[in-house]
C-alpha cells in the first residue's frame, strides 16, 4: 500500500506550523532552536517527496535532501554551542534577559553597535 502524496504534505505542513508557532510563542532558546528544526524538517520532507513524486527515478532530490540535513545538523551544532556559552555568562537562556542585558550593556558604553 503507497501513500499518497497528499498524506506527506499534511504532515510536512503540520510540521510546519507547529514550528512556527513555536518559534514566535516560546521565549526560552532552547525551544526556539527546535522549532527551527521542526522547520527545516518539514522543508526537507517536502523535498523527499516532491522528489519521489515527480521525478521518482532521479535521486538528486534525495541526495539534496540529505545535504539539507547535513547543514542543519552542523546548524543545530554551533546554536547549541552558542547557547551553552551564553548560559555560562549569564545563567540564563530565556530571550527577554538576553535583550535586557543587551540594552543595559549599551546604556553602558561596553558594546557598540554600528548601523
Amino acid at each position: 500500500m503507497e501513500l499518497h502524496m497528499e498524506y506527506y504534505l499534511v504532515i510536512s505542513t503540520i510540521m510546519l506550523f507547529a514550528g512556527i508557532y513555536g518559534f514566535i510563542t516560546r521565549r526560552n532558546l532552547l525551544a526556539v532552536l527546535i522549532s527551527i528544526e521542526l522547520i527545516l524538517n518539514s522543508v526537507d520532507i517536502n523535498f523527499a517527496v516532491f522528489n519521489r513524486y515527480l521525478f521518482p527515478e532521479q535521486m538528486e532530490g534525495f541526495f539534496f535532501t540529505l545535504f539539507a540535513i547535513g547543514v542543519s545538523a552542523c546548524e543545530t551544532a554551533v546554536a547549541i554551542a552558542i547557547i551553552i556559552n551564553i548560559y555560562r555568562n549569564i545563567r540564563n537562556i530565556q530571550v527577554k534577559n538576553l535583550n535586557e542585558l543587551q540594552e543595559e550593556e549599551q546604556r553602558n558604553g561596553q558594546l557598540k553597535i554600528e548601523n
